[in-house]
């Protein structure tokens, strides 16, 4: 069990220019809590942009940069080796990268940050697009989701970014959401002691590109979590623990019907997405989960 003692508040700055209902500042606020001062930023463009900031104004009290999309990985890395090189142990090396910079542009620089082993700390705020840049689709979008360049809804699946990581057999990697903070702080904590790379995804529901009442983000990211579509789990040395198991799931069709992505879909759609939710649930937590009817 480990328990969050450190915390330093007022590392980000009280006004930040993020979308009403923004997930993304709530976690970067919770995160640094965790990681105090002695840590060093990498940020690639995207919505967290906003944080590291224009010119010489900056939303955070930290050092940090903004890098380009593909090679996050690889500056958190050069960061880690010239620290290392100074024989400081100490300072966290953070990147701060949304979807479309770790799943798709990003994904050769983590890739190989993992298979070497970097001592860094990597999370990704997970939008389901980009968000950033006109709401269009990514590696992580989910499927039959309306997009900018998927107007009809995409016809893939989506990513699975933490199978990816384990495949990699990476030290410790977890998903967290910003509904259960208490959870998400405690993987930060661990993931800032392990010896090596370590991923956080985190789910960052948005109401613009999701298309929801900026209000309700902490009630979609729950709800999220309890029709499981979104797993609360951690690997670490090796062994999968899970989070958080409902003794039934609720309704899919609930999660859906809250987001103007989802909007025109078919009820044969929807079917077919909670088939496809029950699968990787059973697949994840090694249990055939039941859905609630109400």
């Amino acid at each position: 069990m480990y328990e969050i003692r450190h915390q330093s508040k007022g590392i980000v700055s009280h006004g930040v220019s993020t979308c009403a209902g923004c997930a993304l500042e709530l976690i970067v606020r919770k995160v640094t809590e965790v990681l105090g001062e002695n840590t060093i930023v990498v940020i690639p463009p995207g919505c967290a942009a906003s944080f590291a900031g224009v010119g010489n104004r900056t939303a955070l009290k930290i050092p940090g940069f903004l890098c380009n999309l593909e090679n996050s990985a690889a500056f958190a890395a050069g960061i880690r080796a010239a620290l290392n090189i100074k024989e400081n142990y100490k300072t966290t090396v953070l990147v701060l990268a949304g979807d479309g910079a770790t799943v798709d542009i990003g994904i050769q620089s983590l890739s190989g940050a993992i298979e070497r082993n970097d001592k860094i700390l990597y999370i990704c705020y997970d939008n389901e697009a980009y968000m950033n840049t006109g709401i269009q689709r990514s590696g992580s979008t989910p499927m039959y989701a309306s997009t900018t360049t998927t107007p009809k809804g995409k016809t893939r699946d989506r990513k699975d970014i933490l199978q990816i990581a384990i495949a990699h057999k990476i030290p410790y990697a977890a998903s967290a959401s910003v509904h259960n903070i208490r959870d998400l702080q405690r993987k930060i904590l661990k993931a800032m002691k392990t010896e090596g790379t370590s991923l956080i995804h985190i789910q960052s529901p948005c109401p613009t590109g999701w298309g929801y009442d900026p209000s309700k983000t902490i009630e979609m990211a729950r709800l999220a979590v309890q029709t499981g579509c979104w797993i609360l789990y951690e690997y670490e040395g090796g062994k999968t623990t899970i989070n958080y198991k409902p003794k039934k799931l609720r309704p899919l069709k609930e999660y859906l019907n809250m987001q103007d992505r989802f909007k025109n879909l078919s009820e044969q759609q929807i079917e077919e997405l909670q088939t496809r939710v029950i699968k990787r649930f059973s697949e994840i937590t090694g249990e055939s989960p039941e859905v609630k009817i109400n």
